[in-house]
């Protein structure tokens, strides 16, 4: 499991920052650096925690840089979870079936 990914969701504004480069598609970092009111340099430290985990991709479009979503590492994250969700599920079926017999 990769640990910046972890990091990456972790802040409410990088999720904020991820769900409208999703959204959108692609995005500037300047349109995106609008939309909250944090400063510029805020945003751009964001957005490098998220491309470190491989959650955006950055490209050059003449002066502006482009932001577009990478949700595959996503997947890593819901096998992950569903390995524990289904464990404790089990687990609870097991107790269910217990006190039903008892």
């Amino acid at each position: 499991m990769n640990e910046r990914l972890f990091k990456a969701i972790s802040d409410p504004a990088r999720r904020q920052i991820f769900h409208m480069v999703f959204m959108t598609s692609a995005i500037s970092i300047t349109a995106i650096a609008t939309k909250f009111d944090i400063s510029r340099q805020a945003i751009s430290r964001h957005i490098k925690i998220l491309e470190e985990a491989d959650l955006l991709e950055i490209k050059k479009q003449g002066r502006e840089r482009i932001c577009s979503a990478n949700p595959k590492p996503f997947k890593a994250l819901i096998d992950w979870s569903s390995f524990y969700m289904n464990f404790w599920n089990n687990k609870i079926d097991n107790l269910d079936n217990y006190l039903s017999d008892h």
